[in-house]
């Protein structure tokens, strides 16, 4: 960021960086490209669109330690990718997703494979945000209306699935606005309990008014009133707090010496700081990028009693299942139902304090090949074969194992911890 931040705290941006190729944009791509890889470099965690054929001259000059690689030019790629300080989670890969519908009418839309991406940002250990690149169809002919209320439901959808109870950012070109009457942001923003950033740092939670005049920015006085298509939009969770600290329009500070936009669209960034919940703790995830991910965050609390563990294995691990009976009565289970489950009952006061996890490779795929459950009184349960890769997951003091994060298919993926804090 241009100034300092405090502790737990982060930037972030997104900039559609008009690189078609030079015929089709209304920029210089040529010339301002490498101008804007250097200047987006001051802010942690950056979103670009448009990153076609100009993605070489963006990342020339950049010094973010983690970038995504380039999907191609106009016509293969979708220009969407991610430069970070912070490093991508190690258990999701980059996932590109194509819009189900396009529009032809005013932007091209379909002479590339506009869409989505999905990443996982690690802030710290076991602290991670699921972050959503955008750009939708642009125009505001009744057919590109309906593509881009498409792309927003498919996008919801997908969301809804994949980052259920996670902490969230979608940062993008929607090319929506909440005064146009057929456009659905605010829609898509509520039904998945989002918070829209400039909607709460300006203009105090309250969005503009469906079918209202649209309020347009003047590019030669813009300020942080008038309403862009960029978006940032966000969420925390049972375990994450995320607090917008600010939202600022930075077209002021990407223009070249004589004032004009290096881009057609003004960069716009916020500041978060965040906080956890002291009754939770997580471990990182052991494993690969394979399967559906999961977490049981949203259920974990202090003071949980667990009745017994079960694990399903063979030569992999199947399956795990945690039963606990207080405050709520509550059964973990992920996995398939191969293997063959073996079963550890909890006495009073005995709790999970550790979790040897070994992973391997099978069918291509990354999978947890063996587990040990160790328990405050020193028992053990455990199944699946030794690999030479292989952590050990530590319950902090006065923490005990309540729940789970991980991927999972018909085997399991990859695994992490959910400690909370064992009842006074």
């Amino acid at each position: 960021m241009l100034r300092s931040l405090a502790e737990n705290s982060f930037s972030v941006m997104s900039y559609n960086v008009a690189g078609l190729p030079e015929l089709l944009s209304s920029g210089d791509p040529a010339t301002y490209s490498v101008e804007m890889g250097i200047r987006i470099s001051n802010w942690d965690i950056v979103n670009v669109q448009e990153d076609f054929n100009y993605h070489a001259y963006i990342y020339s000059e950049n010094t973010h330690q983690y970038r995504t690689a380039t999907s191609g030019g106009v016509p293969f790629g979708s220009g969407l990718n991610t430069l970070s300080n912070y490093s991508f989670n190690n258990i999701t890969d980059l996932e590109r997703t194509k819009w189900d519908d396009c529009s032809t009418f005013d932007g091209a839309d379909c002479l590339t494979p506009k869409g989505f991406t999905f990443i996982e940002i690690q802030l710290d250990d076991g602290v991670t945000i699921d972050l959503y690149n955008l750009h939708a169809d642009a125009g505001t002919t009744a057919a590109d209306e309906t593509a881009r209320a498409s792309n927003l439901a498919q996008l919801s959808e997908y969301i809804a699935a994949n980052s259920a109870d996670n902490a969230v950012i979608v940062m993008g070109d929607t090319n929506t606005r909440y005064t146009r009457s057929d456009d659905t942001i605010l829609e898509f923003v509520e039904g998945l309990s989002l918070t829209d950033g400039w909607v709460e740092y300006v203009r105090n939670g309250v969005p503009p008014t469906k079918g209202a005049d649209a309020i347009v920015c003047d590019e030669n006085n813009m300020t942080n009133t008038c309403e862009v298509v960029d978006k940032i939009l966000f969420r925390g969770n049972n375990y994450i707090t995320l607090t917008l600290e600010n939202w600022n329009n930075e077209n002021a500070a990407f223009l070249d010496d004589d004032g004009t936009q290096l881009s057609d669209h003004p960069p716009i960034s916020s500041i978060f700081s965040w906080t956890l919940n002291s009754a939770i703790h997580l471990s990182n995830a052991v494993g690969g990028p394979h399967g559906d991910q999961f977490t049981d965050v949203a259920s974990a609390a202090s003071g949980q009693t667990v009745n017994s563990i079960t694990l399903r294995a063979g030569s992999r691990v199947d399956a795990v299942s945690l039963a606990v009976s207080a405050p709520t009565a509550k059964t973990f289970y992920h996995g398939g139902t191969g293997g063959t489950a073996k079963s550890l009952t909890l006495a009073s006061g005995e709790y999970i304090t550790a979790i040897e996890a070994h992973w391997g490779t099978y069918s291509s795929q990354t999978r947890i090949f063996y587990l040990k459950f160790t328990t405050s009184k020193g028992n053990t349960l455990s199944g699946g074969t030794t690999t030479s890769n292989s952590a050990t997951l530590y319950a902090p003091t006065g923490y005990q194992l309540s729940a789970f994060h991980g991927r999972e298919g018909d085997e399991i993926d990859a695994l992490g911890a959910i400690w909370t804090k064992i009842a006074a």
